[in-house]
Parts: C-alpha cells; structure tokens; sequence
C-alpha cells in the first residue's frame, strides 16, 4: 500500500482543516475546553463541506471513500462533536 503524494493544488483543504484542529488542541490544553470542542467540530465540518464541493482531483487526502460516505461521516461526526460541547455540564 503507498500514499500517493499531493500536487500542489490539493495540499490546502488538508492543511486548512488541520489547523482548525490545532486551534481547538491548543484551546483545550489552555483550558477553554468547550470552545476547543466546537472548534473541533466546526473544522470536521469544514472538512464535510470542503469534501462536498471540491472535485475529486483537488480534494488531495480529504477523498478516502467514495463523495457520499465521506461527506455522511465528516458531517455527522462533525455534528456530534459540536452537540456534545454544549451537552458537557461546565466544571465548577
């Protein structure tokens, strides 16, 4: 099994969506769990969508299935994450 390398027009959806997911690390390690949970769920579902309108050609690694499964798995694990932040009590 190899990994086929990314041209230069498909890196970005990758890379944008990874940042997100750093930014909402970096906001739970500083304590802002509920904001680093919805900013989590936000880049999943920037990746659904991304996933949804980019051609497969220019997708790069966010095309693992086929567009339906993709697009169903990203935005329902993205949802879910961003329900569960408002559904997790605040510490006291």
């Amino acid at each position: 099994m190899s990994v086929t390398p990314l041209r230069r027009d498909q890196w970005w959806p990758l890379a944008l969506v990874l940042v997100g997911v750093a930014t909402a690390l970096i906001l739970v390690a500083l304590d802002a769990f509920r904001r680093g949970a919805v900013v989590l769920g936000a880049s999943v579902l920037l990746a659904a969508f991304l996933r949804l309108l980019l051609p497969e050609d220019q997708a790069g690694w966010l095309a693992v299935r086929s567009r339906r499964v993709d697009v169903a798995i990203l935005g329902v694990l993205g949802l879910a994450i961003t329900i569960f932040a408002f559904i997790v009590p605040a510490p006291n």
